[in-house]
């Protein structure tokens, strides 16, 4: 059994945490996509979409706080297939993120240190932070806190700076190149400024005391989250426009650290300021990329313990009481996708999994059974889950709409799970 460890504070941090690399990169490139007005529009429609799932979803954590979170959810709401398809779609959110986000901490550190290449600190990331959440969840989530509180005040200092110089002639410049499809072309990127931040379902059984804790923590990140994200997005567009926090100065090669980019045309690339958002910044990327391996090990450990994968990934160590083995094949399947070198496409490959995750566990909050104990009552129910639903609907058919090919890997995946699946009820049956 997981040790119950995680108080209020650490969930909110923990919360904040899985989400706040998105802050620092991965955002940029969607205003390739929408310009800046486009994807602010992209933005609005996914705030309001993940505003409604996690007051709905807060509600199937606090009344099931089990470490699986939405497979746990689909099973018991629409059996085992659906929660299967769930488990598959979280797994594969988590898997293919926290290499988007290595990839991101290779390129802030090479800023400071160019004669090391990208690729190793982002494999390294993965060995020292892996053996970080096999040494205990409690200093983890200490450790995670302690990350987050530093990336979210160098948010607010670098928004205070950068606002000064906002200009909103910079801001609208050539504000939709792509006309209205830009719009649903951005989306991956705008979902990118929330992406995990349902990861705090995955920490419910080690969370003190889950059916009241665990609402409160979901709804003070998301509100910290919002606001972090509308300070972001206007002040480093808006200095130079656009383009300037998308591409690298001087080529088309779009850059994975949009935020000093942003810095680099109102002061000196030697002023203290500019080398403190690199270094936190950092912190913002390791919050996240330590956070969702927290919570992947405890979604690939259920995915072990209740028979959708091999039993081998449900095992403790016992000593720590932490799901080594989950942790271990997770890092294995991170780094292989890292070594792809496509840091966009695995944002979307994400998103992908993502969104099927919420539109199946928006269905579940619909086909629970009654007699369920609920703990918190999601504001304005039954609408609210309902918004959450069609929004996320709409986001995956325009994904597909847009991103074809990764649609089909994404599709692949599932497949692959399903069999595998399929293969082993059989086989139990004969």
């Amino acid at each position: 059994m997981l040790n119950k460890t995680l108080s209020p504070l650490m969930i909110w941090g923990l919360g904040v945490g899985y989400v706040i690399s998105g802050m620092y990169f991965g955002w940029n490139l969607g205003l390739n996509e929408g310009g800046p007005i486009g994807f602010l529009i992209a933005t609005v429609i996914v705030t309001i979409m993940y505003i409604s799932f996690v007051l709905s979803y807060a509600e199937l954590s606090c009344a099931m706080p089990q470490a699986g979170g939405a497979f746990v959810y689909a099973t018991k709401a629409l059996g085992k297939w659906w929660g299967l398809l769930a488990g598959i779609g979280q797994w594969v959110e988590f898997a293919f993120a926290p290499p988007a986000i290595a990839a991101a901490i290779g390129a802030y550190f090479n800023i400071f240190f160019p004669q090391i290449s990208p690729m190793s600190i982002a494999i390294s990331a993965y060995f020292i932070f892996t053996g970080l959440n096999i040494f205990g969840v409690k200093h983890s989530a200490i450790f995670e806190l302690f990350v987050t509180a530093f990336a979210v005040v160098e948010l607010l200092i670098f928004s205070g700076v950068a606002g000064t110089h906002f200009s909103w002639a910079a801001f609208s410049q050539d504000g939709m190149p792509h006309g209205w499809s830009g719009i649903f072309a951005s989306i991956p990127y705008a979902i990118w400024f929330y992406l995990a931040i349902e990861g705090l379902a995955n920490i419910a059984e080690e969370t003190k005391n889950p059916q009241r804790d665990l609402s409160r923590g979901f709804i003070s990140a998301m509100a910290t989250l919002v606001v972090l994200a509308v300070l972001v997005l206007f002040t480093a567009v808006g200095i130079k426009g656009w383009q300037s926090v998308v591409f690298i100065e001087g080529s088309n090669v779009t850059s994975d650290s949009p935020l000093p980019l942003a810095l680099s045309y109102i002061i000196s690339k030697n002023h203290w300021l500019y080398h403190m958002v690199i270094t936190v910044g950092l912190f913002g990327l390791i919050a996240s990329f330590h956070g969702i391996i927290l919570a992947s090990g405890r979604a690939t450990m259920e995915f072990g313990r209740i028979g959708y994968g091999p039993k081998i990934l449900s095992q403790l160590l016992k000593k720590r009481q932490t799901p080594a083995v989950a942790l271990i094949l997770n890092m294995i399947v991170g780094i292989g996708a890292l070594l792809s070198g496509k840091t966009g496409d695995l944002i979307i490959i994400s998103v992908f999994g993502a969104l099927t995750m919420y539109i199946i566990s928006m269905w579940s909050y619909f086909k629970l059974p009654k007699e369920i104990l609920r703990p918190y009552k999601t504001p304005f129910a039954p609408f609210t889950p309902a918004l959450a639903l069609a929004l996320s609907l709409l986001c995956l058919i325009t994904m597909f709409y847009f991103n074809l090919k990764l649609g089909l890997v994404f599709l692949a995946i599932i497949a692959g799970g399903l069999i595998w699946f399929a293969v082993v009820n059989l086989a139990r049956k004969i």
